[in-house]
């Protein structure tokens, strides 16, 4: 038997679904309505950038040469902060249960 006949048979025979297991869920985490929001001001300055880019002159020595490069740049990093930013947490309306009641709130 070959190599990836061994290894697929041995996959095959410790999968949890043959030996009667459930299958867990992938949890796949989204991205936040706060990320979509930076993302979508990453892909404006983005288009900032290269709409500063079409300025610059042959040479590369004006303004648009200086900050187009910086702003491309800053947009890639804003995108990429918009992917991992996770979203706001809300706070609790009722207290942890190991927190003591709040004394003068009790009706007595």
């Amino acid at each position: 038997m070959s190599k990836k006949k061994k290894k697929r048979h041995s996959a095959q025979e410790g999968s949890p679904q043959e030996a009667g297991g459930e299958s867990v869920p992938i949890e796949k985490e989204a991205i936040s309505s706060a990320g979509w929001k930076t993302i979508g001001a990453g892909v404006l300055l983005l288009i900032l950038g290269f709409g500063t880019l079409s300025l610059t002159d042959p040479e590369g020595r004006n303004w648009a040469s200086a900050l187009s490069p910086f702003l491309i740049l800053g947009a890639y990093a804003v995108i990429a902060l918009g992917i991992f930013l996770p979203e706001p947490q809300t706070p609790l309306a009722v207290p942890p249960s190991g927190t003591p009641p709040d004394p003068s709130k009790t009706t007595s």
